[in-house]
């Protein structure tokens, strides 16, 4: 079912932000509330319904440059909590205030607008909300006309240039549009390596991971039925997921099918049953050998061996009549939190 956009809000649509604009109004303190400071108080203290009512107006009063950053480390803890409607609404927030802050043509709002349209993506599973910020972050940059003052800020450039164009790749790739996919994800990829380059060696808080960025690349190969590319696009994944997480680690399980579907496309069938066995063997040892997900690798892993025209194996599999998913499809395209 297709999901209908949803309206980044105005700031009028914001009551929070109505206090930005009328502070001369909203922030006058009734003349029952003031105090004289040059002559002494009677004494009594404060109600509390006085100081709740200044604390209300102290938050309104807060800076939007202050509830942005608010908004941001919410973000994270949203996510953290895998709460992921309410973490799409910050984001939705951020870039509010990124517009009161720094103007709709402004790189920082094309970052807001980028960050959000990856939520959309990863959060959410809302591809055609994430493509329409995408490219109103993409339009945003192509029309600035400002230049960068730091290497803070190229840096930052960089990094929304490096999850825009991986945003609009996979969403090219959802909505089956090969060339299209692998040609924006080759932008990221360009942006990825100059950022690395930048930061000469040193870590960079990249959202978009290397991992997820040469899976998505490998897909898009796939979808454009360049065989050999895909595969050393995976390959590669893999490698860099052994490094980072080691051997036995469940991200595998998927690069393992994904690696074995190719192989078969490329008529090479028992490197096929090599990897669906590596992918089964992980299931096994860390889930159970009844659990759902060890029985996905043995209905893919007989289906391999009936496709090599091989009747017998080791009988632990399931009926090869049993139907499993394509990889390609029940892999998910997404990391599973935003900045994974």
């Amino acid at each position: 079912m297709r999901a209908s956009p949803i309206r980044i809000p105005t700031v009028t649509s914001d009551t929070d932000w109505d206090f930005c604009f009328h502070l001369s109004q909203q922030t006058k303190i009734p003349e029952h509330q003031r105090t004289d400071e040059s002559s002494p108080t009677s004494g009594s203290e404060e109600s509390e319904e006085d100081t709740k009512a200044k604390e209300k107006v102290i938050d309104h009063m807060s800076h939007p440059r202050e509830k942005l950053a608010q908004s941001q480390k919410k973000i994270a803890q949203l996510i953290k909590g895998k709460k992921n409607i309410e973490a799409n609404k910050e984001l939705i927030r951020c870039v509010t205030l990124s517009r009161i802050i720094f103007g709709e043509e402004h790189w920082k709002c094309a970052q807001a607008l980028a960050t959000l349209a990856y939520g959309y993506l990863t959060l959410r599973g809302l591809p055609a909300q994430a493509k329409k910020h995408a490219e109103s972050a993409k339009n945003v940059l192509l029309t600035w006309k400002g230049t960068t003052t730091s290497d803070k800020e190229e840096k930052q450039i960089l990094e929304t240039l490096v999850m825009l164009y991986y945003t609009l790749g996979v969403v090219c790739l959802l909505q089956n549009h090969g060339r299209e996919a692998y040609f924006n994800l080759q932008k990221s990829e360009r942006n990825m390596k100059e950022l690395r380059e930048s930061y000469k060696g040193g870590t960079c808080g990249l959202q978009v991971s290397e991992k997820d960025l040469t899976v998505a690349l490998g897909r898009a190969s796939l979808a454009n039925c360049r065989l050999n590319l895909a595969l050393v696009y995976f390959e590669k994944a893999v490698d860099n997921v052994i490094a980072n997480k080691g051997d036995s680690t469940s991200e595998l399980v998927s690069l393992y099918q994904e690696i074995a579907q190719i192989e078969q496309l490329r008529r090479n069938h028992e490197q096929a049953i090599q990897y669906l066995h590596q992918a089964h063997s992980i299931c096994v040892s860390l889930y159970t050998e009844v659990s759902p997900q060890a029985a996905e690798a043995s209905a893919l892993l007989a289906k391999a061996y009936a496709m090599s025209g091989e009747v017998q194996h080791k009988g632990d599999l399931l009926d090869p009549g049993t139907e499993p998913r394509s990889p390609a499809l029940q892999a998910d395209y997404l990391p599973t939190e935003l900045g994974a």
